[in-house]
């Protein structure tokens, strides 16, 4: 068990998590931290189910995911939940076509998704379960980047049809190419960096793009004049590698994050989930209800910051009145 631990040390997230029936209930397990002893105190309370259920979406929420699922499977070990990592785009895509019960998302649905929803007879109930601070990183051997500004971030990572270099957003900087690394375009992250930071226009052609933040965690590490972004797990996981740019003399922190203070670069993540399949499946009901019950202290785990209490008690509430 606690294998979540294991894949947060070492940053590895595959194109999908498959997790159910362990096997591997050991001593070790029933000895672990007080979360675990919450967890399995809870199971007493839960009748033992069997079946399968699926979700997909967001590379920056599967880390939490990960934590929860791994958790769970020692609570209901007959139950197989699947959980694929295609960006917040791409398992919203799979949410729309019926090929799952929840989908991940780092960024809040899209008015045309939740249109192509409504035209299928989908109903669906949001849930908040955790905040991130998207991180700007930089090579270890960048001495010139340590804090930026938002509007030298915008200039840094803007079209404007020109190849860049250091030099060309601050004169002080070396005369050295920019390389870029950024989440791919399937990815909430990145639809809410161009959004919010670049205000709608478009990023610089040259990012080389991925669905994978292990992928832009290698970019960013083999280059010494390379820049990236992605979720503040992934940059915790990784500090050792990578060094984190300060935006408007403000540090990505548990702290800054939780206070608002690192803005504008702080997020909440979400879990969307199908009502009928809550009503109707009891598996998926105890999963999400478990979920909305621990997302708090796995999201502490895995390098987040859990929502204030009064979110969980709304989100579990609403997973209630589904269930009536």
């Amino acid at each position: 068990m606690k294998n979540w631990k294991y894949f947060m040390m070492t940053s590895i997230v595959g194109s999908a998590l498959i997790l159910g029936a362990c096997g591997n209930s050991n001593s070790e397990s029933s000895k672990g931290s007080s979360t675990t002893s919450q967890t399995d105190a809870q199971a007493g309370e839960n009748e033992k189910l069997e079946g399968k259920i699926s979700g997909d979406g967001s590379s920056t929420v599967a880390p939490i995911m990960e934590a929860i699922v791994e958790e769970y499977s020692a609570v209901q070990p007959k139950v197989q939940v699947s959980v694929g990592v295609s960006g917040t785009g791409g398992g919203f895509e799979k949410f729309i076509n019926g090929e799952t019960d929840f989908s991940d998302a780092s960024r809040p649905i899209k008015e045309e998704e939740a249109a192509k929803l409504k035209e299928k007879n989908i109903d669906y109930t949001e849930l908040k379960i955790a905040f991130d601070g998207l991180s700007i990183v930089v090579n270890k051997e960048n001495t010139w980047l340590k804090d930026a500004t938002a509007d030298e971030i915008k200039k840094i990572w803007l079209e404007d049809g020109k190849e860049k270099k250091w030099s060309d957003i601050n004169p002080k900087w070396p005369n050295e190419k920019i390389v870029y690394y950024s989440p791919g375009t399937e990815s909430g992250t990145y639809d809410y960096f161009v959004n919010d930071i670049l205000e709608g226009k478009d990023i610089v052609k040259s990012a080389t793009l991925s669905e994978d933040d292990n992928v832009l965690v290698k970019g960013v590490e083999s280059d010494k004049n390379a820049i990236g972004y992605f979720g503040f797990a992934y940059y915790v996981a990784n500090k050792d590698k990578l060094q984190v740019v300060k935006v408007d003399g403000v540090e990505p922190t548990h702290d800054t994050i939780e206070s608002g203070e690192y803005t504008p670069l702080s997020r909440p993540l979400f879990v969307y989930v199908k009502n009928e399949a809550v009503k109707n499946n009891s598996v998926m009901y105890n999963f999400t209800e478990y979920m909305v019950k621990n997302a708090g202290p796995m999201a502490e785990a895995v390098g987040y910051v859990k929502a204030p209490e009064d979110v969980y008690k709304e989100d579990l509430a609403k997973v209630e009145k589904l269930k009536k």
